[in-house]
């Protein structure tokens, strides 16, 4: 069982991705903004974290650029799952650190491989 972040401020999402987290043998942590997932990631070391990037205060990207970017939390893969599904927008998260990039509505078949293949890395 992996634990796994929620970053999103939308209370429907965490509850979405929450349970499908759990329902695949997950433990499910979950933050409401970029600088609460930060703070988590630091204090709770997850295997991996799910990352908005529409989020109150700093954007998704920031958080996962300098959680990647930091030597106590960037060994921990952050997926990005958001509505944004411009191409410039893939790239630039892929850039900030993220080993993936999902958009909403999310397919939990689709996650939940990119989760496994992020573990195994």
């Amino acid at each position: 069982m992996s634990r796994i972040l929620i970053v999103d401020d939308s209370p429907t999402e965490l509850h979405v991705l929450k349970g499908m987290m759990e329902k695949n043998g997950h433990q499910a942590l979950t933050a409401a903004t970029g600088e609460e997932g930060i703070t988590k990631a630091k204090q709770e070391k997850p295997d991996l974290i799910l990352m908005d990037v529409v989020l109150p205060g700093i954007s998704g990207f920031q958080a996962t650029r300098q959680i990647t970017k930091d030597p106590e939390t960037g060994h921990i893969p952050v997926i990005i799952v958001t509505t944004k599904d411009q191409e410039t927008d893939r790239v630039w998260g892929l850039r900030q650190g993220a080993r993936d990039y999902v958009v909403k509505p999310v397919n939990e078949a689709d996650i939940i491989g990119k989760i496994k293949t992020a573990l195994q890395k």
